[in-house]
């Protein structure tokens, strides 16, 4: 009788998960090493707030004295190679790797790498 119960009791479980599915989309969202379930209904409140997106490049480090002498037409030699991956930075959390491209006549980043972080960080 009990395994009957908990049967019924899955098959429950299962009905609500699939009709929550069907109303909205739900996604699996890890808060303090806890699974939690959050509809995309639920995540419409952040829908709006505004990020900093920033591709970077390369980099280079440098004394104020040699950036005091640099002018117009300088070359500033950067940290990364041609071809090689850039960074792309949310609100200055490194998230993803890409490549420049050409969107008619402006420049835009192709997300090539999706980077996980620790978010305990």
């Amino acid at each position: 009788m009990a395994d009957e119960t908990e049967l019924n009791l899955n098959e429950l479980d299962e009905e609500v998960v699939s009709e929550a599915q069907d109303e909205d989309e739900v996604e699996e969202v890890y808060a303090d090493d806890e699974k939690t379930e959050i509809t995309s209904r639920e995540l419409e409140a952040v829908y709006d707030i505004p990020v900093q997106v920033s591709a970077v490049l390369g980099k280079q480090t440098m004394q104020v004295s040699q950036l005091l002498k640099l002018g117009r037409g300088a070359v500033v030699e950067l940290d990364r190679k041609v071809g090689e991956a850039i960074d792309i930075y949310v609100n200055n959390r490194l998230v993803a790797r890409g490549e420049v491209v050409i969107v008619e006549e402006r420049l835009g980043v192709t997300m090539t790498e999706i980077i996980k972080s620790d978010r305990t960080q």
